[in-house]
């Protein structure tokens, strides 16, 4: 069987003390599903792991499954396959440009492609100092200010756009490719 490597990102897990989720005990719940290679990057659920091919939705709402009934809470979870986070990681609009620090850029991950008409209401200066762009399924932040202080949380994309979403820093979407493509190798 054909093996795909696969990135999934939990939304909300070990923040302030809530909906705390040791990173071994998920790893664990994702080799009792069947996943293969699991490894976990810090301790805000992002899980890379290999198995057959399967649709990332369907994956997604296995996961979320998973969760609610060996955590007892429910949590947001995006799946993709490596090539996806690969697209997602090159299509960064601020890399090229040097005034923007690396340290200030995030990426908010979507579950799907929200309505144009949507995003074109979020006016781009309704928000500054943060700078913001939507490419596919991602929304490319630049917050100079840091993402806490960002009016562009996931919950107000999420209400805005209709669709799912969290967010994660620059180096940390670089660290999770790092990751995968070194577990695509295995």
């Amino acid at each position: 069987m054909k093996m795909k490597t696969y990135i999934s990102i939990l939304r909300g897990i070990n923040v302030g003390g809530n909906r705390l989720i040791k990173m071994a005990d998920l790893r664990e719940q994702y080799l009792r599903l069947g996943w293969l290679d699991c490894q976990t990057f810090i301790q805000s659920g992002n899980v890379i792991f290999r198995g057959g091919i399967t649709d990332t939705q369907e994956l997604a709402t296995t996961l979320e499954r998973m969760i609610a009934e060996q955590f007892h809470f429910e949590v947001p979870v995006l799946v993709m396959e490596l090539e996806e986070l690969r697209k997602i990681v090159a299509a960064n609009p601020f890399l090229h440009d040097s005034g923007k620090e690396l340290l200030h850029q995030h990426v908010t991950f979507l579950s799907g492609r929200p309505d144009k008409a949507l995003f074109g209401k979020l006016g781009k200066t309704d928000y500054l100092p943060t700078e913001f762009e939507l490419i596919d399924k991602s929304v490319y932040l630049y917050c100079p200010d840091g993402y806490s202080s960002s009016k562009l949380t996931n919950g107000f994309l999420e209400s805005r756009l209709k669709v799912r979403a969290t967010t994660r820093n620059w180096k940390t979407a670089c660290e999770l490719l790092l990751l995968a493509e070194k577990t695509e190798q295995l």
